[in-house]
């Protein structure tokens, strides 16, 4: 085995703790010495060890010698775990190899000169574009202080959300809801507007084996969301946040009581809730990312304020029709084709009968309209 594929099983490890790192980053990390592998750790769950100390503990003899292979380099400073390159120093090992470099102001390269200080032979960007996109949702959040936000929505091949009666289960089959729901457990916190729970009662849970139900965030200007509503009488089992504009203590408490979290935002020059804003403070609550289910108005809303950074689009091979029935993204519309939200080619997907489109958002898109 050659480098790369020592850093392709490294990635394999990092991918077991997908959903539960954050606001980490996912890593893995494999000990090689005489080419054999002595050791293997990721980092499983926010305060467990680290990729690399795991992966020391885990050694089925002396590292001393040994090259380790890591995704993302070694934190060099004391957060909820001692400091990976002290742990690689100390073992003995001579040489690291290195998928992404770690965009955190903490560590950013200081953790290789740190490695190379000690006569340690770094290697770097082996196999750097896997390895960065492993850690998308992490590069952002460190480095903008905001969650990563994904826009999803299902629609026909005619653009339709739901049918004019408004009815939309299903407009995918079971091999698409199935990836929303990986997606669900892969993201830290899912997002709807309050309309969607007016109209669906939803539980926005995660409901595959082994899954992790995200926080639940409803954005609700004026607090209209009922306390008999399903994320309202499960809120004590599973987290949810309402994001308001309402700052009445006494309409607080009934959802306060039923074990809510209420987040009082500002609002914007329409009464609605200030999206920017409230990333902000869903970031100082260390939420990293954010699972947007939304409809058509929150999804306008949320693209005209600039939040959304990917777009993921099921398309269902079916025509609903209907000049009345709903399309994924409501509001004004662009004035123009030149005043559209562009996006990246997108990447294609086959699931079952449908296909899933993702693409990211250009950053020119984020500009005044």
């Amino acid at each position: 085995m050659d480098d790369r594929s020592y850093m392709r099983r490294a990635l394999a490890l990092a991918r077991r703790g997908m959903g539960r790192t954050a606001p980490n980053p996912m890593v893995g990390a494999v000990i090689v010495r005489d080419g054999r592998i002595i050791g293997e750790g990721w980092h499983a769950r926010c305060g467990d060890l680290h990729a690399e100390r795991h992966a020391l503990s885990r050694c089925t003899e002396s590292a001393e010698g040994a090259t380790i292979y890591v995704t993302l380099e070694p934190c060099c400073h004391q957060g909820r775990q001692p400091p990976c390159t002290e742990a690689v120093i100390q073992a003995g090992i001579r040489r690291v190899v290195v998928g992404s470099p770690d965009p955190n102001p903490l560590v950013a390269g200081k953790g290789l000169d740190l490695l190379r200080q000690h006569g340690i032979t770094v290697e770097t960007d082996v196999l750097r574009d896997e390895c960065d996109a492993l850690n998308t949702v992490f590069f952002h959040y460190i480095t903008t202080g905001t969650p990563y936000v994904v826009l999803k929505y299902a629609m026909t091949m005619d653009g339709k959300i739901a049918c004019y009666t408004g009815l939309s289960r299903w407009v995918t089959g079971p091999e698409a809801r199935r990836r929303v729901h990986e997606d669900r457990n892969r993201y830290t916190a899912i997002m709807v507007g309050v309309g969607t729970v007016l109209q669906d009662d939803p539980q926005l849970t995660c409901r595959i084996e082994g899954g992790r139900d995200p926080i639940r965030i409803i954005c609700d200007s004026r607090l209209r969301t009922p306390t008999h509503a399903e994320v309202v009488r499960t809120a004590k089992t599973t987290p949810t946040i309402l994001a308001t504009c309402c700052e009445d203590p006494a309409r607080h408490a009934p959802y306060l009581e039923a074990g809510c979290k209420v987040l009082t935002s500002a609002a914007d020059p329409e009464g609605r809730l200030d999206l920017p804003a409230l990333m902000k403070a869903l970031a100082a609550d260390e939420i990293d990312s954010v699972f947007l289910e939304g409809g058509s108005t929150l999804n306008w809303s949320a693209l005209r304020s600039g939040i959304v950074q990917r777009v993921q689009t099921y398309l269902a091979p079916k025509l609903f029709g209907g000049t009345d029935a709903p399309s994924p993204i409501g509001g004004t519309g662009a004035d123009s084709p030149d005043g559209a939200f562009f996006l990246s080619p997108p990447e294609v997907t086959r699931l079952g009968n449908d296909i899933l489109l993702e693409s990211e958002v250009l950053p020119c898109v984020h500009g005044d309209r």
